[in-house]
């Protein structure tokens, strides 16, 4: 492409540089300046971390660049995590790291070498004046972006602000390894995070939440005494020795995503574009691989406007991947404290896999020793995976960790559940999950979700349910079947869910009743108020249902009361505005589902379990939030709820879900370690290498799957054998016994060619 021949770079960090750089070896007639307000040698922070990826990807483009930071790097591959005078070690990792003035000084001279113009203390122009003289504008200028903010009418950032202060500092020897360490103080828990840089230095982070901050006196101090405070704090990890900063300020994490990342000739790149936390090393990272995205799409596409698309479709993909690992990283940060009392090589798994990027399998590829160690001091006997423990739910021991999750099959006539859901809960059981769920099963007609919902307000239903427990139960030994009982509210009346999911049905609708007179989708059917004579009739058919329920063989009982349905409705701020006793704080809102619970538990078998299903976060501004589901899930377990099965949003329509592989299991993870009380996580979790990861972590105690219960009935099983485990955690069905085994495809055992012969 040979229209982008004047170029500015809008900041001299290593995005910018390298963008520069590239973008002028790829064409050598095109004008290249890099307008840089500081000094060469300013610079944030002090060492870089590069994964190999990236330096493949910069040997590919720049063999230059790529020797030179060859040179300078400084390798290691142990992380040392540091925990109440104990310290784990977990080796084969594999890092790279250079100082950061050291990485700037090399772009510097290679950009130089190439022609391009660099222009330090010097302000660039403003931005419309630099898209009229040139032909593309890159604007590397940072998470505080004034090109960004310029346009923010188009690029329509969201930025936000995290929990924790935190300040980059040195030190003047070499970690032998990426080390954290926690140090519990009289204000509350800090952390530092160190990695060398060089032979004789090393970066350290110091963190803490905002309130330990203050409480330590941090916001009052100058630099020098809060880099002294920070050395006495963290003297042993140091051996006492000091610390130094360079210009350096406490600061707060802020995330930048922009819905857009180019308007015009005009792009994003770096962390003006996108911000990762620091926890997983990747904002210099993705700056450079933004560069090298950007020049080989100008190199590829015939013009500027369908490269700068290519750009933003490479690259945000890969972005949202990152941001959403680095989320799920700085938040286990945040909540540290959490953890704090997990045993010592548990709690140093939790920490290494809190990305979710690191998992079991992987962790165990690069050090089996220690994992090995991990699932001793877990429990696990020799060759079981986490996920085929044992766990134990009042008088019910489950044989393993994994829980078919409810599915909605829409398939009942009348309430009735038929031969889909014998064989739907029935191939599922034989499949070998710990325990098989059946869908939410209506209390009443009026609480069905749609027409195809099955129930349990009579006799005939129970009788049919009676079917299947006793098929899972003789055919399937060992495995335990679940019921959840549930109440529609304002969601019900609606079409089936192939049909037009929460779409009203087009006749034969019934009235909705709900906590508040709140249609579910706009221009839906308008609930009616619940009124007292009525909740006292909705809780009487609660406590039938869960007799019927103990009648048909139900191993366990679910109380559903998330995704908006009628208790859930009770729970959120949003859709209860009530102003009597069901109605205003958070403990009056959990009065009714409460009730509802006492009723059931009274009746439900005393040795047979009881768990409630809640939405841990509405997803939504002024909704349930974290802190209040803890409190929700609190308030259940004294009642006596035996587990918490931790779901999330779906209780008002424009609700805004964070989505990514397992989104939903921070939420399990926090109520878990705040209330004590058994969960079950849910969300995404796909695959077994994921639920040995939650499970060894601490971070859940079950794990529900539904859609890859739909792809794969014996998925539970098929797992035991992909990881080579035969034991009292998965027990095949005798009739399926020589199915055990993946069955043979064709041979890949060929010779290879080994002799070239010239003709």
């Amino acid at each position: 492409m040979t229209d982008a021949l004047r170029v500015a770079v809008i900041g001299g960090g290593p995005g910018g540089l390298y963008a520069a750089a590239l973008l002028k070896r790829l064409d050598p007639a095109r004008e290249v300046t890099v307008w840089e307000r500081n000094a060469p040698d300013d610079t944030f922070g002090f060492g870089v971390v590069l994964s190999d990826e990236t330096l493949g990807g910069i040997e590919h483009a720049d063999p230059v660049v790529h020797q030179a930071l060859q040179r300078d790097f400084v390798r290691w591959d142990d992380i040392d995590i540091v925990h109440r005078g104990t310290r784990q070690t977990s080796g084969g990792h594999g890092f790279a790291a250079l100082g950061r003035r050291r990485l700037l000084q090399i772009l510097h001279t290679r950009c130089r070498s190439l022609g391009v113009d660099l222009r330090f203390r010097s302000e660039a122009p403003d931005p419309a004046r630099l898209r009229e003289a040139c032909d593309l504008v890159v604007a590397a200028d940072g998470v505080h972006s004034a090109t960004r903010e310029a346009y923010a009418d188009v690029f329509r950032p969201r930025i936000t602000a995290h929990r924790c202060r935190y300040i980059w500092l040195a030190a003047d020897f070499a970690f032998d390894a990426f080390r954290f360490e926690i140090a519990e103080t009289e204000h509350g828990v800090m952390q530092l995070h160190g990695y060398p840089y060089s032979d004789d230095a090393s970066t350290v982070i110091v963190e803490m939440r905002e309130e330990v901050w203050r409480a330590a006196g941090f916001g009052e101090l100058d630099e020098r005494e809060s880099v002294e405070r920070c050395a006495k704090i963290f003297a042993d990890a140091l051996g006492g020795r000091p610390l130094r900063s360079h210009n350096s300020a406490w600061t707060t994490f802020r995330t930048v995503v922009n819905e857009r990342w180019s308007h015009g000739n005009l792009v994003l790149l770096g962390d003006a574009a996108h911000t990762a936390h620091f926890s997983i090393g990747s904002g210099t990272k993705l700056a450079v691989e933004d560069a090298l995205a950007l020049a080989a799409c100008l190199d590829e596409q015939p013009c500027l406007s369908e490269a700068l698309t290519a750009y933003e479709e490479e690259r945000k993909p890969v972005v949202a991947s990152t941001q959403r690992a680095a989320r799920a990283s700085l938040e286990w940060f945040e909540n540290l404290g959490l953890h704090l009392d997990q045993p010592p090589r548990q709690f140093a798994f939790n920490l290494l896999t809190r990305s979710r990027r690191v998992t079991h399998y992987n962790l165990a590829l690069r050090d089996a020793r220690f994992t090995d160690a991990v699932e001793r001091e877990f429990g696990c006997p020799p060759g079981t995976p986490p996920m085929f423990t044992p766990f134990r739910l009042r008088g019910l021991t489950l044989r393993n960790r994994v829980v078919v999750s409810p599915m909605d099959m829409y398939s009942a006539v009348d309430g009735v559940p038929g031969d889909l859901h014998l064989v739907h809960l029935g191939a599922r059981a034989l499949g070998g999950a710990g325990l098989v769920m059946t869908e939410m099963v209506c209390v009443s007609p009026e609480g069905r979700i749609t027409p195809g919902c099955t129930g349990l307000w009579n006799g005939r239903q129970a009788e049919s349910w009676r079917r299947i427990t006793d098929f899972v139960h003789r055919q399937a030994p060992g495995t335990a079947i679940g019921v959840q009982l549930g109440h529609s509210g304002r969601k019900g009346s609606t079409r089936l869910m192939w049909e037009g999911m929460d779409e009203p049905l087009p006749e034969g609708n019934w009235p909705l009743v709900a906590a508040s007179p709140l249609p579910y989708k706009p221009g839906g059917q308008v609930p009616r108020q619940l009124t007292r004579a009525q909740l006292t009739d909705i809780r009487e058919q609660f406590t039938s249902a869960a007799l019927r329920a103990a009648r048909a063989g139900f191993d366990l009982l679910e109380l559903h009361c998330a995704h908006g349905y009628l208790l859930s409705g009770f729970l959120s701020p949003l859709t209860n505005h009530r102003t009597d006793a069901y109605g205003g704080s958070l403990e009056k809102r959990l009065r009714f589902p409460l009730e509802v619970f006492d009723a059931v538990r009274a009746v439900w078998p005393a040795e047979r379990p009881m768990t409630v299903r809640i939405s841990a976060t509405d997803w939504a501004e002024g909704g349930t939030a974290a802190e209040d589901a803890v409190e929700i899930a609190r308030a259940f377990a004294a009642h006596g709820a035996d587990a918490i099965d931790v779901s999330t949003g779906q209780v008002v329509a424009e609700e805004r879900p964070e989505f990514g592989r397992s989104y939903q299991t921070p939420f399990a993870d926090r109520i878990r370690h705040a209330t004590g009380v058994p969960v079950v996580a849910v969300g995404a979790i796909s695959s077994w290498d994921d639920v040995n990861s939650l499970i060894l972590a601490g971070r859940a105690d079950l794990c529900a799957l539904a859609r890859p219960h739909l792809y794969d009935p014996h998925w539970t099983l098929h797992a035991a054998a992909e990881q080579g485990y035969q034991g009292p955690g998965a027990v095949w069905p005798a009739p399926y016994r020589a199915g055990s085994r993946p069955p043979q495809t064709g041979r890949t055992d060929a010779p290879k060619p080994r002799l070239g012969l010239a003709t």
